[in-house]
């Protein structure tokens, strides 16, 4: 079933439904621990899950005449594979991510086509993060410059049409394709308006659906909303949100994921004596979010859990 498809039928229900996104699991760990984390919430009817995509990364390795020798590895591969394993077991849709960065369009063409051949009908499409260490975003020499691009690729797939136009007759892909948004400006856009035309243009180009980036102010989600509208965005908005869950995240989720905290939370933080007491603020902030934007109509909730999800079971249970 397309995730579209899921969200318009909780729009028609008028009844609010939850997915949340996981990580593959590290090189070599198994897929124990991203099954020990999807079983407690099986039982609140999850719409989809979404799984990540991580590009290569860069280590340094010390040499033995004293110099660092750079090496690429790659952390945290199978996401494909993982998808596949998470509905044979369970049952239930999954999205997996897909990204430019680090990967050619043949490398893309071949992950759609796995999926296809698996039943995965549905794909997050995002440019994806600069390799480390770098400042700008390099593309693969063969790949994508932009999520646009790569949207565009997919839904090209979707028509019958392959890179090198090799193929005359096929059975089209149905990739249900979505996408990011950024309710507080995605950190490389001139502004925010500039940021809402890049989204416009993955839309134009053939997403069904988009997710916003985590965001802890649903005055900022509906804003955007709001705004998306004016602009002639007229896709399913589905927002993202994160439970907070340690102290340090005051300073990294602003640094990394470029977005501000709401002064209330970073008060209710910073009383908190340990991160247990830390977690339960994000519980409880979280749900809050939950039950506001359940009562505005949203039909899906889309939760970061980075792959522990003993927080989320506590939502899910206040809230679906």
């Amino acid at each position: 079933m397309q995730v579209i498809d899921i969200i318009n039928q909780a729009t028609e229900d008028g009844k609010t439904r939850f997915a949340f996104e996981l990580l593959p699991p590290l090189k070599g760990a198994g897929v124990s621990g991203v099954f020990e984390a999807i079983d407690p919430l099986i039982e609140f009817d999850p719409a989809y899950i979404n799984v990540t995509y991580h590009r290569e990364d860069v280590k340094y390795v010390e040499r033995e005449d004293g110099l660092l020798e750079k090496r690429i590895v790659r952390r945290r591969p199978g996401t494909v594979g993982i998808s596949a394993a998470i509905m044979k077991r369970y049952g239930v849709e999954v999205v997996p991510h897909l990204i430019c960065g680090g990967m050619s369009k043949y490398d893309i063409e071949d992950a759609l086509i796995d999926m296809d051949f698996l039943g995965i009908h549905n794909v997050l499409a995002l440019r994806g993060d600069n390799l480390r260490g770098e400042h700008v975003f390099r593309p693969h020499p063969d790949g994508h410059r932009n999520a646009t691009e790569l949207v565009r690729q997919i839904a090209n797939m979707n028509r019958g049409i392959f890179i090198d136009h090799e193929v005359e007759v096929c059975i089209h892909s149905k990739f249900c394709i979505g996408v990011a948004g950024y309710p507080e400006k995605h950190a490389e856009a001139a502004n925010r308006e500039t940021g809402l035309k890049y989204l416009k243009a993955k839309v134009d180009a053939g997403a069904s659906y988009i997710v916003t980036q985590m965001s802890f102010d649903n005055s900022k989600i509906f804003d955007f909303i709001r705004d998306c509208r004016e602009m002639g965005i007229n896709v399913p908005i589905i927002p993202g949100i994160k439970p907070f869950s340690t102290n340090a995240q005051l300073s990294m989720l602003p640094q990394v994921f470029h977005v501000d905290l709401p002064q209330e939370l970073v008060t209710e933080v910073e009383k908190c004596k340990d991160n247990g007491q830390v977690r339960e603020v994000g519980v409880e902030w979280a749900i809050a979010q939950a039950r506001e934007l359940k009562k505005a109509g949203v039909p899906v909730l889309h939760f970061y859990t980075m792959g522990k999800t003993d927080n989320m079971q506590k939502i899910a249970r206040a809230i679906f």
